[in-house]
């Protein structure tokens, strides 16, 4: 089991600390649609990425008819 063997200081703790802070996101503007999206990954809006349609997006489903 690992025992300490001086305190560790306030800034000597703190300074080992410094690197772990969260980096904000990147957004970038999709080329097609215009929304934000993560760079280096398919639009969530219109399903495009690099001009070309990866995913195709359906229209909105009304749960009823299918039910039916």
């Amino acid at each position: 089991m690992a025992v300490q063997q001086n305190k560790v200081s306030k800034s000597r703790r703190n300074n080992r600390r410094a690197h772990d802070a969260l980096v904000a996101a990147n957004p970038n503007e999709c080329s097609n649609c215009g929304e934000l999206k993560r760079p280096h990954h398919v639009c969530p809006s219109c399903g495009h990425y690099a001009d070309r349609e990866v995913v195709a997006m359906a229209d909105e489903i009304d749960l009823d008819e299918d039910a039916a």
